[in-house]
C-alpha cells in the first residue's frame, strides 16, 4: 500500500538536478530541433508510456507541423531501480510501416530499451527511426543507441520527477531530482 509519509521522506533525501525553468528551456529547444528536422516528413510520433507522458504533453504543442500520434509501453524497470528484461505492455501499432517514426521517451539510460524499440519498429517496416528524450545520462560505457534529440544531459544517477518515478514516487514533480547514494 502506498505510504504518503514514506514518499515525503524520500523527497527530502534527494537532490535537485534540473529546475522547472531549466526543463522548460530544454523542452522548447528540443521542439525547435524536431521541427527543423521533421516538419516535412509527416511523422508518426510514438510516446513511451508512462514516463514520457509529461515530456510529450509539453512537447506536442511546440511541434507546428502535421503528425500522427500514438503510444507504446515498453519498460525495463517497473517499480525497481535496476532494469531487467523488456516488458512490452503495448506493442507498436501496424501503422508504423512505411512511416518516419519519432519515439519520445523520458530518459535514455543504458539505451537497451530504446534500442529494442528501434529494432522492433524497423522490423515492422518503419521507413526511418528517430528518438527524442528529455534526459540522457552520461555513462562511461558505450550505449547501443544515441538519441537524436536530447533535452538535458545528466550524471549517472537515478532520477525522478517530470514524468519519471522512483519506487513509484513523484512522477508529478515539475523538476528533476536524484536519489542520494546510501
Amino acid at each position: 500500500m502506498p505510504d504518503s509519509q514514506a514518499a515525503w521522506r524520500f523527497l527530502e533525501q534527494s537532490d535537485l538536478i534540473a529546475s522547472a525553468a531549466e526543463i522548460q528551456d530544454a523542452v522548447r529547444r528540443v521542439g525547435s530541433e524536431i521541427s527543423a528536422r521533421l516538419a516535412d516528413s509527416y511523422p508518426l510520433l510514438l510516446v513511451v508510456m508512462g514516463g514520457a507522458v509529461v515530456f510529450a504533453g509539453q512537447l506536442l504543442p511546440l511541434l507546428r507541423f502535421p503528425l500522427d500520434l500514438d503510444y507504446i509501453h515498453a519498460s525495463r524497470y517497473g517499480r525497481e531501480t535496476r532494469g531487467a528484461h523488456i516488458d512490452w505492455r503495448v506493442a507498436p501499432p501496424a501503422e508504423v510501416r512505411g512511416r518516419a517514426v519519432l519515439v519520445v521517451d523520458d530518459i535514455l539510460d543504458g539505451g537497451h530499451t530504446m534500442a529494442a524499440i528501434r529494432e522492433r519498429l524497423l522490423e515492422l517496416g518503419a521507413a526511418s527511426f528517430q528518438c527524442a528524450v528529455l534526459v540522457e545520462k552520461r555513462l562511461a560505457r558505450t550505449k547501443p543507441i544515441r538519441a537524436d534529440f536530447v533535452g538535458l544531459e545528466i550524471a549517472d544517477r537515478f532520477v525522478f520527477g517530470y514524468g519519471m518515478d522512483a519506487k513509484g514516487y513523484w512522477r508529478n514533480l515539475p523538476e528533476i531530482r536524484a536519489m542520494r547514494d546510501s
